[in-house]
């Protein structure tokens, strides 16, 4: 897996300070994407133990609330895959912080619906995310007025909720 960016200090991509991590690779092309140089796959450079031991060691401070995945598209199978290492460590080393994933994946239909049955990592990769954000990014329902989403149609989903109780339980207030 490639990521595109590392920032210590987020305070726009989810509640409280956080840790951000972009990675490298989508298959969306969202029209006026934010972020199109890290639809490439290999765009930026390689993820590796190092840069997961600078993670585990930025999410260190009490006033960093959690970290956020985003991108490019962290749902991909070759993402999830690379990311599954970096969410057990911080799962293991720091449990009372929260996981917010962006994705431009519908969670009823591609993330529950097909990558739950085709991908094993999925369920293990699901099972670390508190908070996933989900849906394309559409240009024609854009609004800056959101919270921590680009588009109208995007939804903020408590993830563990709703594996709970099976069904989609979307987070108050966001």
């Amino acid at each position: 897996m490639h990521y595109a960016d590392i920032k210590q200090y987020d305070v726009a991509n989810g509640p409280g300070v956080r840790v951000s991590l972009f990675v490298s690779g989508c298959t969306h092309h969202c029209k006026n994407c934010f972020n199109q140089v890290t639809w490439d796959f290999n765009y930026g450079d390689e993820f590796t133990e190092k840069e997961m031991d600078r993670i585990i060691e930025y999410l260190r401070p009490d006033y960093i609330r959690g970290i956020t995945l985003l991108g490019g598209e962290p749902m991909e199978h070759t993402n999830q895959q690379g990311l599954l290492p970096l969410l057990r460590k911080i799962r293991q080393t720091y449990p009372q912080k929260d996981i917010w994933c962006f994705t431009g994946y519908d969670f009823d239909r591609d993330v529950k619906g097909r990558m739950l049955k085709a991908w094993p990592e999925t369920g293990e990769f699901l099972s670390y995310i508190d908070v996933l954000v989900d849906g394309p990014f559409i240009e024609e329902q854009k609004s800056v007025a959101l919270r921590f989403k680009g588009s109208a149609n995007q939804r903020t989903i408590d993830v563990k909720k709703s594996m709970e109780q099976g069904k989609t339980v979307l987070m108050e207030g966001y």
